[in-house]
């Protein structure tokens, strides 16, 4: 009997074949597939689980980065010089938050809390400027007063209007306001309105221009001398031991409610940029957990019980809320999952009051974690008027500024007066991107898209976000006010006081825990892919070749040995 050799080539060709569609298959749908899952069960918000853990308290402090606007001429700027400012800084915080968690919806979609946050400062990132340094910035609250005065004197009027009455017995004119008092209640002119052709509201200026100096401290300037730990953490002082109209209009102020103004131990106030958020949290988020929707983990659904802002005008007589108020994306301290090149995303930031959309770049790299880079867009602040569909952000709170005829400001710039009860003007840092016509009043601006513009890289498949900032800059108008000593030799000017960098860079124990976590396994998964589709498609290749080549030589016949 004769066996004539089985084609190994053959099945060795159709092993390498069925191993390179193996490797097809766990590559570009199982293990995709896998981490999908795998992702969507780490990100959700669960009692008690992992995530649960890291939204509670984030694992690294967030950093927050103040820079400061040190004028350099305040004399020449109250004679009708041009201010011109030195950006110094940055101040170099360590922002700490903590949620305190209300509770969980009934059916674990939805979470409410409650956010806290602890500023400390980081001498050593800082250095060489100290909190202790002095600077020379722009009067916020003095400022703020003098043109909420100017724009709703009756407002402050009949604020404090019995108060007055009884405090003023026996000040020079008290009939005259009082007389003037009982028409603004009656008639609701407006300051400039009557103060053109009132001789009671020039009397009453003049009173008020003579209690500035007993309110703010006997300024001689629109700017203020203090440090940088007073005028952004500690306050600056004012209201301090007023007397007859000024102590009526320190009251006043005191029950404004202003959250950057506080009451001190001793009955004076102080203002401070940042103090209200230093501490206990006041508003409640109710944010989605992700449950049955990974794609929404971490959206906002409401704010203090609300849908929608009650911040900007709205349309049709209030009754729908126009798209300036709608609260959208999530607060930035992650983001959802999946990202797509090519998408866009929003966050939403209680500070400024609105939502910003977020557009990707580009692909990147951060310390060998692959990501997508998303930056703001024309829309944040460049695009904004009746033009663009979004002129209900043109509240209109401001006169006699450098604005547009319909009320809008001009490019670059957005009026928060509604946000924050003040007549607070936001741009980019630097005014980068602004009009000219904010630009050319100050001088020392130095804008730069590369350290200016608002961006976030974000690890695309889980949506945590590797380095990044949110970059915004906080000014007012100076401006001369009608009988208001300090102010009338002005030249209207948009001046800045501050720009703030919040943001993140994950350290290198998160790049180390999140590489083990994921990016060590999708690596681990890519070699198991790509192995067996190139390793099984080289087999195969191979044993083909060797095939085809011996085919056409002479089968080996190997005769049995006789049985014995």
């Amino acid at each position: 009997m004769y066996k004539v050799a089985l084609p190994w080539p053959l099945l060795g060709s159709l092993a390498g074949i069925l191993l390179s569609i193996l490797g097809a298959y766990c590559g570009w749908f199982l293990f995709p597939d896998m981490v999908h899952k795998r992702v969507e069960e780490s990100v959700v918000i669960t009692d008690g689980s992992e995530q649960y853990q890291r939204f509670v308290e984030l694992p690294q402090p967030l950093t927050f980065k103040v820079y400061i606007f040190n004028v350099t001429n305040p004399m020449k700027v109250q004679q009708g010089a041009i201010p011109i400012v030195q950006e110094v800084g940055p101040y170099v915080y360590k922002q700490y938050r903590k949620k305190r968690v209300k509770h969980f919806s009934r059916d674990g979609s939805k979470i409410s809390f409650i956010q806290d946050q602890l500023y400390l400062f980081d001498q050593e990132a800082s250095s060489p400027y100290r909190e202790s340094d002095n600077i020379v910035a722009l009067n916020m609250h003095m400022n703020a007063f003098l043109q909420v005065f100017e724009r709703e004197i009756t407002d402050i009027l009949q604020g404090f209007a019995n108060r007055i009455n009884h405090r003023l017995n026996r000040t020079p004119g008290v009939r005259v306001l009082k007389r003037l008092m009982d028409r603004i209640r009656g008639k609701r002119k407006s300051v400039l309105q009557i103060g053109e052709n009132d001789p009671g509201l020039a009397i009453l200026l003049v009173h008020l221009n003579a209690n500035i100096k007993a309110i703010f401290n006997d300024p001689k300037s629109m700017f203020v001398s203090t440090s940088v730990k007073e005028y952004l953490f500690d306050g600056v002082r004012f209201c301090i031991n007023p007397q007859g109209l000024a102590k009526a209009i320190c009251n006043q102020i005191k029950e404004g409610g202003s959250k950057t103004i506080r009451e001190l131990k001793d009955g004076s106030l102080a203002f401070s940029f940042f103090n209200h958020k230093n501490g206990t949290g006041r508003e409640v988020y109710e944010v989605h957990t992700g449950k049955d929707d990974a794609m929404r983990v971490l959206e906002i659904q409401k704010l203090d019980d609300n849908h929608h802002l009650q911040v900007w005008l709205n349309t049709t007589d209030n009754v729908e809320s126009s798209m300036c108020n709608q609260i959208n994306g999530t607060d930035a301290s992650s983001y959802p999952p999946f990202r797509k090149k090519g998408d866009s995303m929003y966050i939403f930031s209680a500070d400024i009051c609105r939502s910003v959309q977020l557009f990707y770049q580009k692909e990147v790299k951060y310390k060998g974690i692959p990501g997508f880079r998303y930056s703001i867009g024309e829309n944040f602040i460049n695009d904004i008027g009746p033009e663009h569909d979004n002129d209900c952000f043109c509240v209109d709170k401001l006169t006699n500024v450098i604005k547009r005829k319909n009320g809008c400001l001009y490019t670059g710039a957005m009026d928060l007066t509604n946000c924050l009860d003040a007549p607070v003007i936001l741009t980019l840092p630097h005014m980068l991107g602004a009009s000219n016509e904010y630009t050319k009043t100050i001088k020392g601006l130095k804008p730069d898209a590369k350290i200016h513009q608002t961006f976030v890289d974000v690890q695309y498949l889980t949506g945590t976000p590797l380095q990044g900032g949110k970059r915004v800059q906080f000014n007012m108008f100076l401006k001369s006010i009608n009988r208001i000593t300090i102010t009338e030799n002005l030249t209207t000017a948009l001046m800045p006081a501050i720009w703030v960098d919040e943001g993140i860079q994950l350290n290198d124990e998160m790049v180390a825990f999140f590489k083990k976590r994921l990016i060590n396994t999708l690596q681990t998964l890519s070699i198991v892919h790509w192995a067996a589709f190139l390793g099984g498609f080289g087999v195969a290749a191979i044993c083909l070749i060797y095939y085809v080549v011996h085919r056409r030589q002479p089968a080996v016949v190997v005769a049995e040995a006789p049985l014995k």
